[in-house]
């Protein structure tokens, strides 16, 4: 018998009470966890701002050594600079702004001379296009002052971090989601296992660890690596058995959880080629899952417990 997935005549109201409590949370605690990286956001600016002179100097000897100031360099333009955008405009390799942008680092591949052309394009391309209206120094000898600079860094940090809004609250709910598991397992007398070195079939008994990476096959031969939030070992288990692998889900609106909700279906389908029926791959959701999302997961053969009600973990024979 399953957990939820096999009771739609229930799901109707799981999703009401899933929408109120990611709600109720997002008004108490997201702008906090905005505010929060904003404020670490604002600092690094702060120190953009200052290694370019104020913009005055973005030359390819400074991107080569701090590459990874190039996100708020983005941000001071006017219009602020997707990265495919840059790319086109300056006419560089996309690789190269990616791997600055994403990794914070040059491509190590790349030839000198081909690389400081190249940085070249990005600096007067990110200085042609300088939003003056808040870089107010830019077009007089005087150099910024404190105030200036620091009203210029708020200004490129809100940009930056209204960019990244969506994964700033999600990565602040799966943190919340993450603690809420642990406490409930060690509540019940459960330990977390700090060998990073563990693998996730070696779990003891009454025993759980957090982001577990999962070998699996693909295909039958290929190998794959399947990354999940908790692994737990029951502690009520008289014989070997694989943990219980549990996926934390939080969204906050209906369309990306129907854009998402494959995923979990490949990973899914990868476990069972690769353990068989003995892997249990559970869900834990909050937020916006509707039956569209509820139904295509429990025909792959998905269960899933409400954060809502997560006592129902003790079905798991926690």
């Amino acid at each position: 018998m399953g957990i939820n997935r096999d009771k739609p005549g229930r799901w109707k109201t799981d999703i009401i009470r899933s929408v109120d409590m990611y709600n109720r949370w997002f008004m108490e605690h997201a702008p906090e966890a905005f505010k929060g990286v904003r404020a670490k956001t604002a600092t690094d600016v702060v120190e953009a701002l200052a290694a370019t002179k104020g913009l005055t100097a973005v030359t390819p000897k400074l991107l080569a050594g701090a590459p990874q100031i190039l996100p708020a360099l983005r941000m001071s333009t006017c219009p602020p600079l997707a990265v495919d955008r840059l790319i086109g405009l300056a006419g560089v390799d996309g690789n190269l702004v990616k791997s600055m942008d994403k990794l914070g680092r040059i491509p190590p591949k790349m030839k000198p001379t081909e690389l400081n052309r190249q940085l070249a394009r990005i600096g007067n391309t990110l200085s042609r296009l300088a939003d003056r209206d808040f870089l107010v120094w830019l077009d007089r000898r005087k150099p910024a002052t404190v105030a200036e600079t620091d009203r210029a860094a708020t200004v490129i940090a809100d940009r930056l971090c209204g960019s990244l809004a969506n994964p700033i609250v999600r990565n602040a709910q799966e943190t919340r989601q993450l603690e809420k598991v642990a406490k409930w397992l060690r509540d019940r007398g459960y330990r977390r296992c700090l060998d990073r070195g563990a693998k996730f079939d070696s779990l003891k008994p009454g025993t759980f660890a957090v982001h577990v990476n999962v070998p699996a096959a693909l295909e039958g031969t290929k190998k794959v690596t399947v990354s999940v939030d908790v692994a737990i070992q029951p502690s009520k288990t008289s014989r070997r058995v694989l943990p219980i692998l549990l996926e934390a889900k939080s969204a906050g609106d209906y369309t990306n959880v129907n854009k998402r909700r494959k995923e979990e279906a490949q990973k899914h389908r990868q476990l069972l080629e690769t353990y068989g029926r003995r892997v249990k791959y559970i869900l834990l959701l909050c937020g916006y899952f509707d039956s569209g999302y509820l139904g295509y997961e429990a025909s792959e053969g998905i269960d899933w417990v409400w954060e809502h009600r997560i006592d129902d973990l003790a079905k798991l024979g926690l």
